[in-house]
């Protein structure tokens, strides 16, 4: 059994770790995408879900220059992303897409250990659900794209201080994982079976853990 109590600061993933909202992401890059060909939109849902933890602002992007092989500008990124970022605005204000069983242990210990979310959603607008859906008060921080992963963690860790050996980061994507490698600190993967029995710290449910 992990034990969490070694642990002087948690830094949480969002999409699929706190909020089941990965379905109602798929859903903005395809109303979003709407006017291209289904099976290149087909092709970066398998990438958006495989990098679960890369920004709106990456994926666009690789439907351009990777799918479909064409150059594409930044205000034209923007524009997508912000668009995208009304259909989510509009369906993730949803209390029905909490995950209660990571947010139980937070609400357990939030005042035991500092929490911070480090997300690749965008984060003026996690800020936005996170306030409306009234959990901001758990997290020391909140954290989201366009800023990469890796250097949210980065500064976190710097501007408090933590120690990385007593850090860690909890997720569900790749990315996740590969953020927290790069800054020295441990990961414990959640709600994504591949984790399981791989290698990796993992975490079924967190109603078994103290």
């Amino acid at each position: 059994m992990i034990n969490f109590s070694t642990y002087k600061c948690l830094l949480w993933d969002f999409d699929g770790v706190l909020m089941d909202s990965m379905p109602v992401r798929d859903e903005g890059f395809k109303h979003v995408l709407a006017q291209y060909p289904k099976e290149q939109v087909d092709q970066l849902m398998v990438y958006h879900r495989i990098n679960g933890g890369l920004s709106r602002y990456v994926k666009f992007r690789y439907f351009f220059e990777v799918i479909r092989k064409e150059s594409i500008t930044e205000e034209q990124v923007q524009a997508m992303a912000a668009e995208f970022s009304t259909v989510m605005k509009r369906l993730l204000l949803n209390e029905q897409l909490l995950i209660r069983d990571s947010l139980d242990f937070v609400r357990r210990k939030y005042q035991d250990v500092p929490m911070h979310i480090v997300s690749g959603s965008d984060g003026v607008e996690l800020n936005m659900i996170c306030r409306s859906l009234k959990l901001d008060h758990y997290f020391v921080s909140i954290h989201g794209s366009p800023t990469p992963k890796n250097q949210l963690v980065a500064e976190v860790l710097a501007k408090h201080q933590y120690d990385p050996a007593k850090t860690v980061l909890i997720g569900d994507s790749i990315n996740d994982h590969q953020a927290a490698v790069a800054n020295g600190i441990d990961f414990i993967g959640y709600n994504n079976p591949e984790f399981d029995h791989n290698g990796f710290h993992y975490v079924q449910s967190f109603s078994t853990v103290s």
